[in-house]
């Protein structure tokens, strides 16, 4: 041994080989390289059976950028779990609407690898540590699985239903009510419907290429959104097995009750086509409508831009208006105006049956009574040729002088006691008997003649009702 050099104990060697072994165990068995940046870990719960493993890789697009640390199996549930992933830098940023889908990898490289989409850019980033929830996350599908769900009554009915795909394409549609065929679509089968509507492919088609691009949107990752939005109902879905399930069920009863009113929804099919047709000339019409519509909207564009300026200026006036219609102001004159409101509808409610009333006269006057005095009199020699309310008026004069030979100062008083010499005798009274007298001319008769009974009296019938009497039909009584 050389001199100088100083001599390692066996302690101190075996110390120092225990503690390589003990750092090198650390590392292989996956314990972080001290001194360097902790990896990004994600957590992500997947409802089926993972089939991962540690080291697993995690891919971005194909590009490895992580790998799986750890599988935890949740308590209650035989398949679901919780798989750790520690992400590189290149693999990061994570975003909130991330997703992560188990995939099989290749034939050479075996086993699964976890697919993560980090989501979109308008979606919040993940913080190390953050989990997935179920309705973000998918499992792979292995063929014993599909296998398994397809036990005897899923086969039974799939079974059905290629038998009644069969016979809707075999079978001829009906015939009409009156065993007619209508447009040269009854009659045919199913399969034979199908070739024909090929006729209308090309029209189709072009339609539905205006609906693919009116469904890009009308600016960028609109479409993208809708996809999106489209990608978190599914997910939605897919997280609630159970609800999922019993839609399945519902349809399934849906498609039964279908299934027993088969003849009517026959009809109803072959009633399509007529539908269809008459809904192909509709759209005609509404196409047609699309040009003024939108010229209407172009012409209206400029009203629209002078509706702010209008409604700023329209402010003021409704501040104004308010303050108005304040109890200050119009609201205290109201208040006043309110018993006068009350008094004026008992008015208006006691003047409607006085207006009838009026009504009823103003006809009467209308249609009765002016039309009776404007009749002539025919009654020689003596007639005057007036009319009934003029010779009225012209009886008023007469009157007036007749009264003042009644006031001790005329000339009947005096002069007219014996009467003439003509004998007048009238027929027997009641209690009198036939009265006498002398007239000084001889009477010409009595018009209209006097009756024994009084005219009757209709109080029931409206005097407008009633026709105009004709004065000149009354009879003549003869004279004494």
């Amino acid at each position: 041994m050389r001199a100088g050099i100083p001599r390692i104990s066996n302690l101190q060697a075996a110390i120092a080989a225990i503690a390589v072994v003990i750092v090198a165990c650390y590392l292989v068995f996956g314990g972080p390289i001290p001194f360097t940046s902790s990896p990004f870990v994600l957590r992500a719960v997947f409802t089926a059976n993972t089939e991962l493993g540690l080291d697993s890789p995690v891919r971005i697009a194909g590009v490895d950028v992580g790998e799986v640390t750890g599988v935890r199996h949740l308590a209650g549930s035989s398949t679901a779990g919780v798989v750790t992933m520690a992400i590189q830098s290149n693999g990061l940023p994570i975003h909130a609407d991330a997703t992560a889908q188990i995939r099989s990898r290749i034939f050479l490289e075996g086993n699964f690898y976890v697919d993560l989409d980090p989501g979109s850019p308008e979606a919040p980033a993940l913080h190390s540590g953050a989990t997935l929830p179920a309705a973000n996350t998918s499992g792979p599908v292995q063929l014993d699985r599909v296998l398994s769900a397809l036990d005897v009554p899923v086969r039974a009915s799939l079974q059905r239903l290629v038998q009644g795909l069969g016979s809707a394409l075999n079978e001829a549609t009906p015939s009409g009510r009156d065993g007619s065929q209508n447009g040269g679509e009854r009659g045919l089968t199913g399969a034979q419907a199908l070739n024909r509507a090929l006729e209308y492919s090309a029209g189709a088609f072009t339609a539905s290429a205006i609906v693919n691009q009116a469904l890009l949107g009308e600016r960028p990752h609109d479409l993208s959104g809708a996809v999106s939005n489209s990608a978190a109902v599914m997910r939605g879905l897919s997280s609630s097995p159970s609800q999922l399930s019993g839609l399945v069920d519902t349809f399934e009863r849906t498609i039964a009750a279908l299934a027993a009113r088969q003849q009517e929804l026959g009809a109803t099919v072959a009633e399509l086509p007529t539908l269809l047709r008459r809904a192909d000339a509709a759209d005609s019409a509404l196409d047609a409508s699309f040009g003024p519509t939108q010229k209407f909207a172009r012409e209206i564009i400029p009203g629209l831009h002078q509706l702010g300026p209008t409604i700023d200026v329209a402010l003021p006036w409704l501040r104004q208006l308010t303050a108005l219609v304040s109890r200050p102001q119009l609201g205290g004159l109201l208040s006043e105006l309110a018993p006068a409101v009350r008094h004026t509808a008992t008015t208006v409610t006691a003047a409607i049956g006085l207006t009838d009333r009026v009504d009823q006269l103003s006809k009467c006057l209308t249609d009765d009574v002016i039309p009776t005095g404007n009749e002539v009199i025919s009654d020689p020699p003596v007639g005057t040729g007036l009319r009934v309310y003029q010779e009225l008026l012209q009886s008023a004069v007469g009157l007036a002088g007749a009264a003042q030979n009644f006031d001790g100062n005329g000339r009947y008083v005096r002069s007219t006691v014996a009467g003439g010499s003509t004998l007048v005798q009238t027929p027997d009274l009641p209690v009198n008997g036939p009265l006498f007298g002398d007239a000084v001319l001889t009477p010409l008769g009595t018009r209209p003649a006097f009756t024994a009974t009084a005219p009757p009296l209709h109080s029931t019938t409206a005097c407008d009702r009633e026709p105009v009497p004709d004065l000149n039909s009354a009879a003549t009584g003869t004279g004494p």
